[in-house]
């Protein structure tokens, strides 16, 4: 979408298992859209706080930017702009942008994006369509110089954005000059599965980018359209938070530690009377054989259900090697998903191992990396020294994003 955006694109590597169950992730539904709405991850709430920085305020929405082309909006952003952030980076700043409404929402994100421009600074926007068009129009001939992806497929599965920020970081970034990015991986109509693992996914950018190459990046949070527990936790998840045109540090940040420790939301509970395999290492052609046989029988196509085999033989591979050379696998369908658990003995306390690709030496660790490239989704949880990996393909045909090959630029969308 727009100028090319980094071709290579990598995920991650391998698992953790689950715990109790997740207490209701459902928002409240403003802004009904498609698909499953979603809800909050979180716990108590938090206050905002002030230094000065590039406002916000009256937005578009995750995936549905609502009440799209009114020009007023525009207008008003042109009328009433705001002072550019004087933040500069001089380690990786993480930031929320609490926005309700279209004009918050240019308000928030055009001064930070020309700050960067002016600077000289790469720039690369990953959001829904209907906001990159958003963002070109107000932007006019500015929006030539920004990179643009689209979040909707780049993070269809969220364990693939981090993999995405770091090609940008590692191609366009050069000795004494920062970049700047935003990204918008939560909107409304989320699944609460898909919640969690985005909230899963603002924490570990901590970890992923905290010690390394100084950086901005600004991800914008709908308040009219997400739950309150999805905002609250986006204050834990994030550095400094940007609310009503101010920015501060946000006091409930959880600390770079913390955001690397085992993830302990639970799995939902396991449905009874499903398919169920105990395997040991002679046994990873019955587990392909089961999932496969599984997925095809509720309505999955051949190449997903191939796709989804294989995931499962690489993290069926794993139990073995590291969780006491045996495990279990299981197989449901629910809400239009496919859904393989496999659970193991061991322990996984590697937060980004999912989510590094694989090093060109054979025997380097690439089985949940693989099956993050091949699934719609992927749940790792470690819970009273038992891991559980869960896999979800969708049942619906859906954008997947394709590795591209070295020299290629741009992103390879295949249906």
């Amino acid at each position: 979408v727009g100028r090319g955006f980094p071709s290579r694109w990598v995920r991650g590597r391998r698992r953790s298992a689950p715990g109790p169950e997740p207490r209701q992730l459902l928002r409240r539904q403003r802004d009904q859209g498609p698909g499953q709405p979603c809800a909050g991850a979180g716990a108590e709430p938090a206050p905002p706080g002030p230094r000065p920085a590039a406002p916000a305020r009256d937005g578009p929405q995750g995936h549905r930017l609502g009440r799209s082309s009114r020009p007023r909006a525009l207008q008003l952003w042109r009328r009433r702009l705001i002072e550019p952030s004087t933040a500069r980076a001089d380690r990786f700043r993480h930031e929320a942008l609490f926005y309700s409404g279209r004009s918050e929402f240019i308000n928030g994100t055009v001064p930070f994006i020309r700050e960067g421009l002016t600077a000289g600074e790469p720039v690369l926007v990953v959001e829904s369509l209907e906001k990159i068009q958003t963002l070109r129009t107000a932007l006019e001939e500015d929006a030539d110089r920004v990179f643009f992806a689209d979040m909707s497929a780049v993070g269809a599965n969220p364990a693939r954005i981090i993999p995405a920020w770091r090609d940008f970081v590692t191609r366009y970034g050069v000795p004494g000059k920062s970049l700047r990015g935003i990204g918008e991986p939560i909107w409304s109509t989320r699944t609460a599965d898909e919640l969690v693992e985005c909230q899963r996914h603002e924490s570990l950018l901590n970890v992923a980018f905290g010690h390394g190459r100084p950086w901005l990046l600004l991800c914008p949070y709908d308040t009219a359209a997400l739950d309150s527990a999805v905002i609250d936790e986006a204050r834990r998840s994030h550095e400094f938070v940007v609310d009503g045109g101010s920015s501060r540090e946000s006091e409930h940040f959880r600390g770079i530690e913390a955001c690397g420790a085992p993830f302990s939301v639970p799995l939902r509970p396991t449905p009874a009377g499903i398919d169920e395999l105990t395997f040991e290492r002679d046994g990873l052609r019955h587990v392909r054989e089961l999932v496969r046989k599984h997925s095809i029988v509720v309505g999955l196509d051949q190449s997903k259900a191939d796709n989804l085999a294989l995931a499962a033989n690489e993290v069926a591979t794993n139990s073995i090697v590291h969780g006491g050379g045996r495990g279990t696998v299981r197989v449901w369908e629910d809400a239009g998903r496919v859904i393989c658990e496999v659970r193991d003995r061991g322990v996984f306390d590697l937060p980004l191992a999912d989510r590094v690709a694989p090093g060109p030496d054979p025997s380097s660790p690439r089985g949940l990396w693989l099956a993050n490239q091949l699934c719609d989704l992927l749940q790792i949880r470690t819970f009273h020294g038992e891991t559980a990996v869960r896999l979800h393909m969708r049942l619906d045909p859906r954008v997947n994003l394709r590795v591209l090959p070295g020299g290629s630029n741009g992103v390879d969308l295949a249906h």
